[in-house]
């Protein structure tokens, strides 16, 4: 079987604006939620958020693509030109375009442009709609764009799986390496749904935080008192690509992807299995994809979105997959920093993971104050950063519709 390295990541996400940043911001427990200044939320039961502020898109693409481009597709691009940089793709010569392939995610792709399109054609008549409304709205556009701007020909797709949607797409693009569809794949996902009407639509389902007087403590997974989670926005990509590829090209390797496993819960439209079978499922799968011993597993990075049902659930597959030694996994979750990024959430999670590997730490849970009796067995990590050698990791994912998706990375250290 092919060995597959990650090569290259960027993240653009609301308390940091590339890698170097997103490390400190991790280790100081660095929250990036607040109050919303994208809209007047003042009449809305939810008003707090991540948001991504002071982001300039003309500084990563030229402005002619931006400008035709939702937000969530020009936040994809930035952290994709992080990656391609990192891993040295910015340089046509360095690759073969036909075994170079994309899959980048996203939950609900367009919704900004749909909502100002559909106002627009509603005020002003339907011949002031915009002509790039449909491949401005697309969830797959991003995908379609990185190909075209870097020259990138081979497969070219994304998948939308809600939050899972970026961790299934890192598990795919691994499969077409590891299979030989390709050498290199590009993968991440992004999101950008901060509106009136997408925090009404989860609010009706009691899916969000209401602790709009504290927002920085809002985002509380495995805490006693989590209430919901936090909408964020933003993306993260990925360059991965195979042992063969990254020896030919000297591209320096960050960490080895060594399993992924997928799965549904066929259960509800928006809770988990209470059992927790799809979940476990998928890591499950993860493990044995490489054969990996769970005992090597010391650290997981949670889906943990801090809703009272989800993270109890989450806890309750880790314990059926790794039984006793379960207590002895380090657990944390990115979204008490960043908040909820949908279909974004995956691939920042990995990304964390990979820099908590690569620099030998654990981030802080920042606001577990006081830890949900249900789970007094497992360790979770603390309001500050600790030491921890991670030899390998796990990264969980999950959507709604019971779609479950899981990752395991391998540090080289």
């Amino acid at each position: 079987m092919k060995r597959v390295f990650v090569t290259g990541m960027g993240v653009i996400v609301p308390n940091a604006m590339d890698i170097k940043e997103f490390s400190e911001a991790l280790r100081a427990g660095k929250s990036g939620i607040g109050k919303l200044s994208c809209f007047d939320a003042s009449e809305l039961p939810v008003q707090i958020g991540g948001e991504v502020k002071n982001f300039i898109p003309d500084k990563y693409c030229d402005p002619k693509t931006m400008r035709r481009q939702d937000r969530f597709s020009q936040l994809g691009l930035a952290a994709t030109e992080m990656a391609v940089k990192q891993a040295g793709l910015d340089n046509p010569s360095s690759f073969i375009p036909e075994r170079v392939g994309v899959i980048f995610s996203s939950g609900i792709g367009g919704v900004i442009t749909l909502i100002d399109e559909h106002k627009k054609y509603l005020e002003a008549g339907p011949n002031r709609v915009n002509p790039f409304l449909v491949p401005m709205m697309i969830t797959n556009i991003t995908s379609g764009i990185i190909g075209m701007l870097y020259g990138f020909t081979g497969p070219n797709f994304s998948i939308t799986s809600a939050c899972a949607s970026s961790m299934h797409a890192i598990g795919e693009a691994y499969l077409k390496v590891v299979r030989g569809d390709a050498d290199i794949m590009i993968t991440g996902g992004s999101e950008a749904a901060l509106l009136p009407l997408t925090y009404m639509g989860f609010a009706k389902i009691k899916a969000l935080s209401k602790r709009n007087d504290e927002p920085e403590k809002a985002s509380r997974p495995f805490d006693r008192d989590r209430d919901g989670f936090v909408m964020g926005e933003g993306g993260g990509a990925l360059v991965i690509e195979s042992e063969e590829s990254m020896i030919k090209r000297g591209s320096t390797p960050l960490v080895e992807i060594v399993g992924y496993g997928s799965s549904a819960d066929a259960y509800h439209l928006t809770a988990p299995h209470p059992e927790g079978i799809g979940a476990a499922s998928a890591m499950q799968q993860a493990l044995n994809f490489n054969s990996s011993n769970p005992q090597d597993i010391s650290y997981i990075n949670a889906h943990g979105t801090a809703t009272p049902l989800g993270d109890a659930v989450e806890i309750k597959a880790i314990h059926n997959v790794f039984g006793d030694h379960a207590r002895n996994i380090s657990i944390n979750s990115t979204k008490c920093m960043i908040g909820h990024l949908l279909g974004g959430a995956g691939v920042c999670g990995a990304i964390a993971t990979i820099l908590q590997m690569h620099e030998g730490f654990l981030h802080p849970n920042i606001n577990l104050e006081n830890l949900d009796e249900e789970l007094l067995e497992m360790r979770f990590t603390g309001q500050t950063a600790e030491n921890k050698d991670i030899k390998l990791a796990l990264v969980n994912s999950f959507g709604f519709g019971g779609q479950n998706a899981s990752v395991i990375l391998k540090s080289l250290n």
